[in-house]
């Protein structure tokens, strides 16, 4: 619609009475960062309250549904500042309050984060070529946005 915000790092359309974000973020294979993340949480707000959306499919590209966090934006991070900051607090805040049913479309790789937030979600369709995992243990660190927990329930 005319009044719907100008996104940087996500696309958003409706069909119907289904709203659909789309992360776009090709180059860096749709990793997660803060920025997308209040991204997707304003889309999801505006669509929560939109009396004629009734359902919300997240998706990403064939490629990529999303590739995990951004290790960019968190490499030099150290755990006093995200404990204190609430680091990836954001990254449910909005998910967890909606009222409408999400539907993550995954087709090709939901790896860390991306994974993390396909469970965040009431269904996932997966495609042929979705491609689901925690790599992050390879980094010697935990999945940090619930992972461990919504595992044992997908």
């Amino acid at each position: 619609s005319s009044n719907a915000p100008a996104y940087e790092m996500i696309k958003t359309e409706t069909q119907g009475r289904v709203a659909i974000i789309t992360l776009n973020r090709p180059k860096a294979l749709n990793a997660l960062c803060s920025e997308l993340f209040h991204e997707i949480n304003d889309a999801l707000a505006r669509f929560d309250n939109d009396s004629g959306i009734g359902a919300i499919v997240l998706t990403g590209s064939e490629r990529a549904f999303a590739a995990g966090a951004d290790i960019k934006e968190m490499k030099d991070a150290e755990f006093i500042n995200n404990y204190k900051n609430n680091f990836l607090g954001h990254w449910v805040e909005q998910i967890s309050k909606m009222r409408k049913p999400i539907v993550a479309a995954v087709n090709g790789y939901a790896l860390g984060g991306g994974c993390e937030l396909a469970m965040m979600c009431d269904i996932i369709y997966a495609g042929e070529k979705a491609v689901f995992g925690q790599p992050e243990i390879n980094l010697g660190t935990i999945p940090g946005a619930g992972g461990t927990q919504r595992l044992t329930h997908a």
